[in-house]
């Protein structure tokens, strides 16, 4: 069961959104591949607005997602793509509906 999560909320540069929707569309496919990770979404709140939902079953793995991606958070490609820096909130999951769970 999913215990923990992060919520991040991203803001592109205004000429930048279809590059951040791009960039986390292929992001899916790194995710995929992560035992930390039980689920994750990538989604868009506005034109420039994007945030990142993830959950995992304990706070080791949700760390150790964490400590994986915020690089590319910080990085020299987000530097270039987002207005500021994404904000991460660590949230604790209170009830989940995920198949084969």
């Amino acid at each position: 069961m999913v215990t923990v999560g992060l919520l991040l909320r991203i803001e592109a540069e205004p000429d930048k959104a279809d590059e951040v929707e791009a960039m986390l569309a292929a992001a899916v496919n790194h995710v995929r591949h992560e035992t930390a990770t039980v689920v994750w979404f990538a989604f868009r709140l506005g034109p420039t607005t994007f945030g990142v939902f993830d959950a995992s079953v304990d706070e080791a793995n949700r760390q150790a997602h964490l400590d994986a991606n915020m690089g590319a958070l910080r990085g020299e490609l987000a530097a270039r793509l987002f207005a500021e820096s994404p904000s991460v909130e660590k949230v604790d999951v209170i009830a989940a509906k995920i198949p084969g769970m």
